[in-house]
């Protein structure tokens, strides 16, 4: 069903694969360039020096320099002992300051190489994860299971990632032709509406500590978003590849049918339902703040402004805020007298949650998720490429889940589903919390109010290092 939303949604895309930049190539060769693993510029013609200076900025100072730089070209604070009113308009980032950051935040990055050992299921390899691609960020087990959106002055967009095969754009083990990198990441991007997405400056809908600075007009805000309903799954799943299975603490009561399944968990000692739910959820924050960590690091080696935060109301950014004016991305949501808050599901086409409505009961989505891990391009596809120089042989050596093992792991998740009319029972079957802004930014706010040091040097030279040539 994975497969099937994609290729709908694929087809809506609105972005092409094109040139990123056109015009004759320019080799960027010495030792500057061996020295930051072979990243090669070629066929970008007349080479902004913030680019090159991004490639060679020291981690250590990007991690020395990361701060939250909130104020835009634009911005403005009315009052107060740092109120100031920018003299520049907003000014958006450029296409390939946008994807230089959309794919540090969530590009592909190779082949995982898997959890490679386990004793107890030698010979064979762990069966875990999710996804055979690398991402910037680690994820539970290698599970994979958010996405990321993102919105700027002309629209909304998702750019899906989590299933991408490793990218092409390497040359050889060593060498990644930067510009072919980001033109592959961008033929994935799909335009989901015109216009900024709507984030009004009230409490209701956001933090009113940013009401002046966040998501204004010029800036690009990155949108991490979990299926934890997916994540859930693998979560049971990983525990009944351990022998182990849950119990429902909150009624105080064992997953009938449970005891069918003895022989390969054990029923006598179950984890409770809630502290997994609650694993799981951790889980998928480390995952989608790690990424906007990712991208907040880049933003000092870029020279742009911006931060990471959480100030916005999730159910505003996904479409459940229960304001019609505010659609946010349009996700479906499902309410209950029983629940305190509505249950986001996800959306039609482009990322549908592993639960109802989209799969018709809990089983069709654990197959759905057995499909992911061991079908076409899957982790443990013997066919799907990868690192290993007996790919086929590595791949090939784990187990796929039985029948057995199934019905097991759609006991537990059915019932879970069928007593609190939602999977998972206590966290949300859709999930948002950390957003990652990017803007340019106005330092002569900074001159104003504080001291030398306030920002970096890629800062202070931006305007020069990323004028095009």
């Amino acid at each position: 069903m994975f497969e099937q939303s994609r290729r709908k949604f694929m087809g809506n895309s609105l972005l092409g694969a094109g040139a990123l930049l056109s015009g004759c190539g320019l080799k960027i060769a010495g030792s500057r360039t061996t020295q930051k693993g072979h990243l090669l510029l070629d066929q970008i013609p007349n080479i902004p020096q913030g680019l090159i200076e991004a490639v060679n900025f020291p981690l250590i100072e990007a991690i020395h320099g990361r701060r939250s730089r909130r104020f835009a070209r634009g911005a403005s604070i009315p009052d107060g002992p740092l109120a100031y009113t920018s003299k520049h308009a907003p000014e958006p980032l450029t296409e390939l300051e946008q994807l230089l950051l959309l794919t540090t935040v969530s590009g592909n990055t190779g082949w995982s190489n898997l959890i490679p050992y386990n004793r107890f299921y030698a010979p064979k390899i762990p069966n875990y994860a999710g996804a055979a691609g690398g991402r910037p960020f680690p994820s539970a087990a290698g599970f994979h299971t958010s996405e990321v959106f993102f919105t700027d002055d002309k629209g909304s967009y998702f750019f899906p990632t989590r299933d991408m095969p490793a990218t092409e754009a390497k040359s050889d083990p060593n060498e990644t032709d930067l510009n072919a990198y980001l033109n592959e990441h961008k033929s994935r991007i799909v335009k989901l509406s015109n216009g900024r997405l709507k984030t009004p400056a009230s409490p209701q809908h956001m933090e009113m500590h940013n009401e002046w600075c966040a998501n204004l007009p010029g800036s690009t805000l990155i949108i991490p978003v979990a299926d934890l309903a997916q994540h859930h799954i693998l979560a049971l799943s990983y525990l009944v590849q351990n022998g182990a299975c849950i119990f429902d603490d909150i009624n105080n009561q064992p997953i009938p049918g449970i005891e069918r399944f003895k022989g390969i968990v054990d029923i006598d000692n179950p984890y409770p339902l809630s502290y997994i739910e609650q694993f799981s959820l951790t889980e998928v924050t480390v995952e989608t703040s790690t990424a906007c960590y990712a991208g907040a690091l880049m933003l000092q080696a870029m020279g742009l402004g911006g931060w990471m935060y959480d100030g916005f109301n999730p159910f505003s950014i996904l479409g459940a805020s229960g304001d019609p004016s505010v659609p946010g991305l349009g996700f479906s949501f499902d309410t209950n007298e029983r629940w305190p808050l509505p249950n986001v599901t996800g959306l039609e086409n482009v990322f549908e949650g592993h639960c109802p409505p989209h799969f018709s009961n809990m089983r069709a989505a654990v197959e759905a998720v057995v499909t992911r891990k061991f079908g076409e391009g899957g982790p443990y596809n013997s066919n799907t490429a990868g690192p290993y120089k007996d790919n086929a042989g590595v791949r090939g050596s784990s187990t796929v889940h039985s029948e057995f093992f199934i019905d097991c792991v759609a006991t537990m998740a059915q019932y879970i589903y069928d007593k609190f009319g939602k999977f998972p029972a206590t966290v949300p079957s859709i999930f948002t919390l950390m957003y990652l802004q990017a803007h340019q930014l106005d330092t002569d706010f900074y001159d104003k109010h504080l001291k030398a040091g306030a920002y970096l040097r890629t800062h202070a030279n931006h305007d020069r290092d990323w004028k095009m040539q």
